[in-house]
């Protein structure tokens, strides 16, 4: 590693120290069998991701490969909790790897726990492996993992702190290219909880919003209250993103 390097690695460490754990700690669920139902293309376009390959995550820390799920029927918003004055383009990389140990090392999981991370100048980084290629079981919102997208928001949001616009509207548009094409974003979708460490018992029928926050499904303040306040906005804009680019493509 060059000194420039070295001396970068020296300044996020203090950062990354600093962040503490908003997730429960859990085992994760065993994987659904993956549904064979016909491929079709995104109702929205695919935004710009930043890959694993680029933030250098620990591939030999992943302790199983992905497990797939059938195509989202919900996504679930989450606060990775860190302090929000961190410098996007040099601190990010840094802080991904050290949520992936937490998440391997001292959580027992298999890999990063979120399928998505948006930090707060709207990069988009892929977070759980094959998560931008696919429709990967994840590990963020106990008893609802399946069928699910879990999007986390690099930062801390709690009320009255201000959730910067391109973080929220990069959200959007990872929600709005991995929903189902079915599924409205505005809307309400049944799900069953799998673990009766969530909110609900095993076994108990919910519905929840399309768009929901980690809150909804587990005992938690996540994603914060500024963030959860933010949904209904959220969804709003999913939804334009799909009807924008629906409209396109009747057009073309």
């Amino acid at each position: 590693m060059r000194p420039s390097r070295l001396a970068r690695a020296a300044a996020v460490l203090p950062l990354v120290l600093l962040f503490t754990w908003s997730a429960p700690q859990w085992r994760e669920e065993a994987p659904e069998r993956e549904a064979r139902a016909p491929v079709t293309g995104p109702a929205a376009p695919k935004p710009a991701v930043v890959g694993r390959e680029v933030w250098h995550a620990d591939e030999a820390a992943v302790r199983e490969e992905p497990a797939y799920t059938r195509p989202a029927e919900a996504v679930f918003v989450h606060h990775t909790n860190h302090p929000n004055g961190y410098d996007c383009e040099r601190d990010v990389p840094g802080m991904l790897r050290a949520m992936q140990r937490q998440h391997i090392e001292g959580r027992g999981w298999d890999d990063l726990g979120y399928n998505f991370v948006v930090d707060r100048c709207g990069t988009v980084y892929e977070g759980r492996a094959d998560s931008e290629r696919r429709t990967v079981l994840g590990a963020h919102t106990k008893g609802f993992n399946t069928r699910s997208l879990g999007i986390a928001a690099l930062g801390r949001f709690g009320e009255g702190e201000e959730v910067p616009r391109p973080m929220l509207e990069a959200i959007a548009a990872v929600a709005a290219w991995k929903l189902g094409r079915e599924v409205d974003p505005r809307g309400r979708v049944r799900m069953e909880s799998t673990n009766d460490a969530s909110r609900y018992p095993e076994g108990t029928d919910v519905t929840l919003d399309v768009i929901a926050g980690h809150r909804d499904g587990y005992d938690t303040d996540c994603p914060g209250q500024a963030l959860y306040d933010a949904l209904p906005e959220l969804r709003v804009l999913v939804a334009r993103l799909r009807d924008d680019h629906a409209a396109q493509a009747q057009g073309e």
